[in-house]
């Protein structure tokens, strides 16, 4: 028979196995976006394919170029929440399938996240103007503008 102390470590062991199990267990993972399989993309021939053939071999992208259409991406991300932390973008692929003037397919290049760069979009910031006042000052200080002469 098992004693009182060696049963209490044993419950304690159980429980922390569990604990263990149950935080590392929940993965969420969520999938965006859609990249062509490999076999359709070797199907695909530089300097003889066009951009109706590359449609009917692998389908139209969600994405094309944004200053004119030199070229058509397909994007697929992958992200991963563990537990209660925020999701963190664990792959990246990009297919670009790039196209001269004429329509016809230049090249095909494949990326990955580890070549990604984080580029600002747009990036709208207003500085503000009450930096470094309390907001006692800065309730004073609207007292000290008002005129009773606008009011009227």
């Amino acid at each position: 028979m098992i004693g009182k102390a060696s049963g209490a470590r044993v419950r304690k062991a159980i429980l922390s196995i569990f604990l263990a199990c149950a935080t590392t267990a929940c993965a969420i993972v969520d999938t965006h976006g859609y990249i062509p399989a490999e076999s359709d993309l070797e199907e695909i021939e530089v300097g003889l394919d066009t951009q109706d053939t590359v449609e009917v071999i692998v389908g139209r992208p969600g994405s094309t170029g944004f200053l004119n259409q030199d070229g058509w991406y397909y994007i697929k991300s992958e992200f991963r929440r563990r537990g209660s932390t925020n999701w963190s973008e664990t792959e990246r692929q990009v297919v670009a399938i790039l196209f001269d003037e004429q329509g016809v397919v230049q090249n095909v290049e494949r990326y990955g996240l580890e070549d990604g760069q984080v580029v600002t979009l747009s990036r709208r910031v207003t500085d503000s103007n009450t930096a470094g006042v309390g907001l006692i000052s800065q309730l004073l200080g609207n007292l000290t503008n008002f005129d009773p002469a606008q009011q009227f």
